[in-house]
């Protein structure tokens, strides 16, 4: 069972999960997708997206998900808007 999110951080986790699907969905990938590059389960990808519920999530999982989109931790935490260098950067080609 997860720690509660106090209520001055749940906005916050909510808007860090609104911008992952975001940006997964710029990137063209599905959620098991990021799940599977990301190293963690669907389920617990799913939680961190759903647009109205606040999912505690250890900082690994968010850099691995920052590392699997191909984006700066930063650009997550801050992005009301996704910058041109975000949205443009190129998908890395897989081998």
């Amino acid at each position: 069972m997860s720690k509660e999110i106090p209520l001055r951080h749940r906005d916050m986790f909510i808007q860090i999960g609104i911008a992952i699907a975001v940006l997964r969905k710029i990137r063209g990938m599905s959620q098991e997708q990021l799940a599977e590059k990301a190293d963690i389960s669907s389920s617990l990808m799913s939680m961190i997206e759903a647009p109205n519920m606040a999912h505690n999530f250890t900082l690994e999982t968010f850099f691995s998900i920052a590392d699997a989109l191909d984006v700066e931790p930063a650009d997550l935490l801050t992005s009301a808007i996704f910058p041109d260098k975000v949205i443009n950067k190129s998908k890395k080609t897989e081998k």
